[in-house]
């Protein structure tokens, strides 16, 4: 028997809305967010599995407007950490730094925002997290952020974030990944959609 974490990225905020970068900044969710969950429910077969979030709100809320099972928070899910940058729109940074801008995106796994995380750094901290799901043999569920997931992506396909990405992510659906014993992930199932709750 193999381990799987199930991860979903959160709803909608006002800030995403306005191409707001979040990062750590703890931003709710907007009202929008909150309907579009109101009505949703995870999948039958990840219903009763334990459930962890990143400790933001945005993260959190999502999984109790859910009826998520066992919701505990884990630092390890928090959003990459961009610095400087959280707040601002991606937009006007292309605009003030061109460029610059640009040879900093063009490291892949290595960009960093000035005084942030890399999305190397994001795998490094998630990597014990994965360790310990793949020595459950149990599937696990996960709320948290596109930065994460992103990052768990390069994990599993051999992704450098240059150029597009091997699989396209629908970030309102669930994604699985396969972990063996020592952590390792492997992509199992993509966008599995949230179903209608059951009256």
């Amino acid at each position: 028997m193999s381990s799987h974490l199930a991860i979903l990225r959160h709803a909608i905020t006002d800030w995403n809305l306005e191409g707001r970068i979040q990062g750590h900044t703890d931003v709710p969710l907007s009202e929008t967010g909150r309907i579009s969950l109101s009505s949703l429910s995870a999948p039958s077969f990840l219903q009763n599995v334990e459930w962890i979030t990143s400790p933001l709100q945005r993260a959190t809320e999502t999984a109790k407007i859910l009826n998520l099972n066992e919701i505990r928070t884990d630092i390890r899910l928090i959003e990459m950490n961009w610095g400087e940058w959280e707040g601002r729109k991606l937009k006007d940074l292309r605009e003030q730094h061109g460029a610059s801008l640009a040879e900093n995106e063009d490291r892949g796994l290595d960009m960093q925002p000035p005084g942030g995380e890399t999305p190397r750094d994001v795998q490094d901290r998630l990597k014990p997290l994965l360790q310990e799901i793949g020595k459950t043999n149990k599937t696990i569920g996960a709320v948290s952020h596109k930065g994460v997931i992103r990052a768990l992506l390069c994990l599993a396909t051999g992704w450098n974030m240059l150029g597009k990405p091997p699989v396209k992510i629908d970030w309102s659906s669930i994604q699985i990944f396969s972990l063996d014993e020592s952590g390792s992930p492997s992509l199992y199932k993509t966008n599995l959609p949230l179903e209608k709750r059951q009256l």
